[in-house]
């Protein structure tokens, strides 16, 4: 009962969030704009827009995921609640542009942002404090197989006020008895194999301990099976990524509208980064790479180029080893860590080799290098190869390619255009924040090795 009562709590406390960041907008609103709509609202037209206003804010905070409190540290929900805001206040400054006729002055709103943005910096600050002296770090145990290095995660990610690891054990140790996890509010399962796991599995659902499971691939592919009856028994169906028709025919035209829109907004930056290219060694602009898409297809990514001209003259392909790559020119760099070199793929999307959402392309010869090691890799071409995807979004640069395929794997078994367009907003979140490693230090990179799987047998 008491647990069900925090988490009432606590949705309130996310319900008072979304509310205390529409005063701003709705003050602003009653103060300046509304005043000055052609036929001026009566109380249920102002009601309409501030509400309009709260809807908007919310579904962009679900997006950020800028009211997770528990998982989150202070800084990513206040970036995640300003960009909800911007996002939010933006279509309603295009919604007051409408209702106007002109553009309205936009220093008003620049203000309410303002203090938008000190809310939820307090929010946040205050919300975090108060989770974290509720809600005491659960008592947590890892059990691992192929896949260690977990509990040390948990640490280097901040996650230690949320997990408490009181026990670290192999798989054959914990089946062996199972009761040492009785104490245990949760229990990480890393790459073990299925018939092991899913008596640890069934041991923690019968005691009410939450599991989190680190899937293997068949687990990915599995998640995306269609429940069904036959013979007079409940089946899963899992075949090929076969999306309808009609999810196809709106994705290729949201990739036309967007990257047609995008490359016409954008066309200013497009052009100076070219003119700075060209200043910094007067060589090509423009870099043509081989890359695979969809059933193995090639097709030429087309990208500005941010490497030295020779920078491949053995002919050897190798992928960059991030800002410490000596091949990356002065230029390249700066369009590197703003993520402008990879704009002329705009084009590839307006072409139709490329899509804006789906597994990123990878060069061939690379490519069969990882499925020397990972055979599944070659299960990322079932979809057309995209300008982001699941794993530029939830990974990380040195996410392992093993893992960055179950996220593409993960993105191919449930494809739909709401998802499409979630990733699409979620891919402004990661546009500032540092490629090489997205703020993880040097040591975490050392974890994320150990705990990286490369085969995924009986899984």
């Amino acid at each position: 009962m008491k647990n069900w009562k925090h988490d009432l709590v606590l949705r309130l406390i996310k319900l008072f969030d979304a509310i205390l960041l529409t005063i701003p907008f709705a003050v602003c609103w009653y103060a300046y704009y509304a005043s000055r709509i052609v036929e001026p609202f009566y109380n249920k037209g102002n009601w309409l827009i501030i509400a309009l206003f709260l809807i908007l804010y919310a579904v962009y905070g679900k997006i950020y995921d800028a009211f997770l409190v528990s998982l989150n540290s202070v800084a990513n929900m206040i970036y995640s609640q300003a960009l909800a805001a911007v996002f939010s206040d933006f279509i309603m400054y295009v919604v007051m542009w409408l209702l106007t006729k002109h553009l309205p002055p936009p220093l008003p709103l620049t203000a309410a942002f303002l203090c938008q943005l000190i809310l939820a910096a307090l929010w946040c600050l205050l919300a975090s404090k108060w989770y974290f002296a509720t809600f005491p770090p659960k008592r947590s145990a890892v059990i691992c197989d192929e896949r260690q290095g977990l509990e040390r995660l948990v640490s280097e990610y901040g996650m230690d006020k949320k997990f408490q690891i009181c026990i670290t054990a192999g798989v054959e140790e914990c089946l062996l008895n199972l009761g040492i996890l009785d104490e245990m509010e949760a229990v990480f399962l890393s790459g073990i194999h299925s018939r092991d796991r899913n008596i640890i599995l069934k041991y923690c659902i019968a005691k009410g301990i939450n599991v989190y499971v680190i899937p293997r691939i068949g687990d990915v592919i599995m998640s995306g099976a269609r429940q069904m009856h036959l013979f007079h028994l409940p089946m899963l169906r899992v075949g090929r990524y076969n999306p309808s028709p009609f999810y196809l025919l709106i994705k290729r035209v949201l990739d036309l509208v967007i990257s047609g829109a995008a490359l016409l907004l954008l066309s200013p930056v497009l052009l100076a980064a070219a003119a700075a290219i060209w200043l910094d060694d007067k060589g090509p602009v423009f870099y043509r790479q081989r890359r695979l898409t969809k059933d193995g297809a090639e097709f030429d990514v087309l990208k500005f180029r941010s490497m030295r001209v020779d920078a491949e003259k053995d002919g050897i392909a190798r992928l960059s080893t991030g800002s410490a790559d000596g091949r990356i020119t002065r230029v390249g760099r700066v369009i590197r860590r703003i993520r402008v070199d990879e704009l002329p793929q705009l084009l590839c999307v307006l072409k139709g080799s490329m899509t804006l959402v789906g597994p990123r392309p990878e060069r061939p010869e690379i490519a069969a290098e990882y499925e020397r090691e990972i055979p599944e890799f070659k299960l990322r071409l079932q979809a057309k190869a995209g300008l982001t995807g699941y794993a530029q979004v939830y990974g990380k640069y040195n996410t392992t390619p093993y893992d960055k395929l179950q996220m593409d794997l993960m993105y191919i078994a449930h494809p739909s255009v709401i998802e499409d367009l979630r990733i699409m907003f979620a891919t402004v979140k990661i546009l500032f924040v540092p490629k090489s490693t997205e703020g993880i230090e040097q040591g975490k990179t050392n974890a994320m090795d150990e705990i990286a799987g490369t085969k995924d047998n009986n899984g």
